[in-house]
């Protein structure tokens, strides 16, 4: 099992695939191994569409594709917007709402909670990608033997995301990290080499958001923005109609206020340290 992210696995394997999140990591690392600076060449890229990215990203991946030199496979596991909306209802006839995104509570005693629920990255992105490459490479049920490396487009700078992986038949490899490169230098190696700066790559309405991107997303995209308010209003009403054990009301920030209601533009707002996604992301959101 390759445990070291410093340097790229001695084990050679039959299929080298890149999990492209299509943001500025990824899509550099994707670009850097069409120019041959990183290698083998991948034999495809997964990108797992959870349906909820801004138009621009959708439009950066259409742009990204026509610069590679090896086919991008999009995959989906279905609108995880609706699926975060949608009633189930259990073998009691007691219907709840799925916890599927980190969203904020406060409890009846008025203290606010952390991030509760985490399923959108192990369920629309992780097994959407697994499920694809095990097709496409021919990975047989509880299959033992090493075949697939799979790149993994983290930056030295968010190194404590990278993880070991859990299967036997694929090895992961973090090329940036080998490289010593941060975010930045992705950004200056883009720059230098004359390709546009990509959009920041995550589900509109992510409570991880920092208040500087739902700033900019509120400025450059409020279509999506509205959306997100909206969508803000929805699954904490959905929450009080279908899931009446959780004694909270939920929301998609973490100050626990209507993001519609939120001044973003405050000297607050402006100060706020992002969120640290190394505790939470698993390695395949906003890359």
């Amino acid at each position: 099992m390759h445990t070291d992210i410093f340097n790229p696995p001695a084990e050679k394997t039959q299929f080298t695939v890149l999990n492209l999140g299509a943001g500025v990591q990824s899509s550099c690392l994707a670009l850097m191994a069409a120019k041959g600076e990183v290698g083998p060449m991948p034999d495809f890229a997964v990108f797992a569409d959870t349906q909820a990215e801004p138009t621009s990203v959708y439009k950066w991946l259409d742009w990204l594709e026509a610069q590679l030199p090896y086919p991008v496979i999009r995959v989906t596991n279905g609108d995880l917007t609706a699926e975060n909306l949608k009633p189930h209802k259990k073998a009691n006839g007691e219907v709840y709402l799925k916890r599927l995104i980190p969203l904020f509570g406060i409890m009846p005693n008025g203290d606010k909670t952390a991030a509760i629920g985490r399923k959108c990255t192990a369920d629309y992105k992780i097994k959407p990608i697994i499920a694809a490459i095990k097709e496409r490479c021919g990975i047989k049920r509880a299959q033992k033997e090493l075949t697939v490396t799979q790149w993994i487009g983290i930056s030295y700078d968010e190194m404590q995301r990278a993880k070991v992986s859990q299967n036997a038949w694929t090895q992961l490899r973090y090329p940036l990290i080998e490289k010593r490169m941060y975010r930045q230098h992705c950004l200056e190696w883009m720059a230098k080499n004359g390709y546009p700066e990509p959009p920041r790559s995550a589900c509109y309405y992510c409570p991880f958001h920092s208040n500087d991107e739902w700033r900019r997303l509120r400025n450059d995209d409020p279509e999506h923005f509205k959306k997100a308010v909206e969508f803000d209003k929805d699954i904490r009403q959905g929450f009080k109609d279908h899931s009446k054990n959780l004694r909270m009301e939920v929301y998609l920030h973490n100050s626990c206020l209507p993001l519609g209601e939120i001044d973003f533009d405050s000297d607050t707002d402006k100060g706020q340290k992002e969120w640290d996604f190394g505790a939470e992301c698993e390695g395949m959101c906003g890359m």
